[in-house]
């Protein structure tokens, strides 16, 4: 049975990272089942958007194998991080956006790899941590630059300092995550919210990603100066001219893609 499986319902594609007797944890195995998928994913022309989550009820993931780890660290005596945790969207340019459906224990490298993803559904029983100082180890998967984009930098530096674990309607609060729901309706809110981004202009939707996610490490006036470039170039598309046509005609718009 594949660790990470890749599942196509329409334009969505579903990755479930399929070692639930493992909490999901995060081997070399699974690494590059992830990287293989997103890949695939940002590839498949009529994918319009990727949810990730996790086997089972009990863990989205434990983040990395530690058993692996700690073998490699003894062969190889350096930090295999690497090599094991979800470094797997690192030197990827992948605009489609990603949902992560959040179910049980997202932790150290599975809260890096939900942090990896543009939006977080959690189940109410969901829980998450950043563990990695407690075990002698610092994020290094994006843990320490993103966390601090996504929440507030002292409730960002106080789950780094500590390791502590905080519940799903937490997570919310300080805006870890978009919306919460029950476990039972996790995948059926997830598929929602991807049909519903689906239903918008493909080409639209990617280059809204690209703008405000290189906006982040640019000038005001630089990341509008993008914008007014990305605005352009859209204008010149098809579906630029089957929204306007489609709410004149008063049907649903048809998007092409191109």
């Amino acid at each position: 049975m594949p660790v990470v499986l890749y599942e196509k319902r329409g334009q969505t594609i579903v990755l479930t990272l399929n070692r639930p007797e493992a909490m999901n944890a995060i081997n070399r195995e699974v690494r590059d089942g992830l990287r293989e998928s997103f890949l695939k994913f940002r590839d498949d022309d009529d994918a319009r958007t990727l949810i990730v989550t996790g086997a089972g009820d009990r863990a989205f993931s434990a983040g990395a194998d530690l058993k692996e780890m700690s073998i490699l660290q003894q062969q190889r005596h350096t930090d295999p991080a690497g090599t094991t945790t979800a470094a797997v969207l690192r030197n990827i340019e992948l605009w489609k956006p990603i949902i992560a459906a959040v179910n049980g224990y997202c932790l150290a490298g599975g809260l890096e790899l939900a942090l990896a993803c543009d939006i977080r559904i959690a189940s109410d029983s969901a829980s998450f941590a950043l563990t990695e100082v407690t075990r002698g180890i610092i994020p290094g998967n994006g843990g320490t630059q993103i966390l601090p984009r996504v929440v507030p930098l002292g409730m960002a530096l106080q789950l780094m300092f500590t390791g502590e674990h905080i519940g799903a309607d937490e997570a919310y609060r300080i805006g870890l995550v978009n919306r919460v729901m029950p476990q039972s309706e996790l995948m059926a809110a997830a598929m929602a919210m991807a049909e519903r981004i689906n239903e918008s202009a493909p080409i639209s939707v990617r280059l809204v990603k690209e703008a405000a996610l290189k906006g982040l490490d640019l000038p005001l006036m630089d990341g509008l100066r993008m914008e007014s470039l990305f605005s352009m170039f859209v204008h010149t598309t098809d579906d630029a001219k089957e929204g306007p046509l489609a709410f004149a005609e008063k049907r649903k718009a048809v998007y092409k893609g191109q």
